[in-house]
């Protein structure tokens, strides 16, 4: 069969970075991300929060094709800010609202749980 193993979509090969960057040399504070073994998930999620960056000027993605599991993340930023700066924000602000729900979740598992 020609699929790939299903491990492919999930496990970062070995001597491959998570995350690359790569600077866009036509435009000012532009940038592309490659997120290596992710898809829209991670990247509808991470457009989202980078719009609500007032700095970021555009943020976009794309998965390149199917069988490739990687995605590429577009951002412009104004000149108070870089790519590099609105990425990293991004993904601090994220983790921040995730251990937010997680806390949140469980506090009301454990409230529901002490009824039964």
């Amino acid at each position: 069969m020609n699929a790939p193993d299903r491990y492919e979509r999930f496990v970062v090969p070995e001597g491959t970075k998570k995350v690359s960057y790569e600077r866009d040399t036509k435009i000012i504070n532009a940038a592309t991300f490659t997120i290596e073994r992710e898809d829209h998930t991670i990247g509808n999620i991470l457009r989202m929060q980078l719009h609500g960056d007032e700095n970021v000027l555009f943020a976009g993605y794309k998965l390149p094709h199917p069988l490739q599991y990687k995605i590429l993340v577009r951002i412009h930023t104004s000149s108070q800010s870089s790519p590099m700066q609105a990425y990293n924000q991004a993904i601090n602000d994220l983790d921040k609202e995730l251990d937010h729900l997680k806390s949140a979740f469980e506090v009301e598992v454990e409230k529901h749980s002490r009824d039964f």
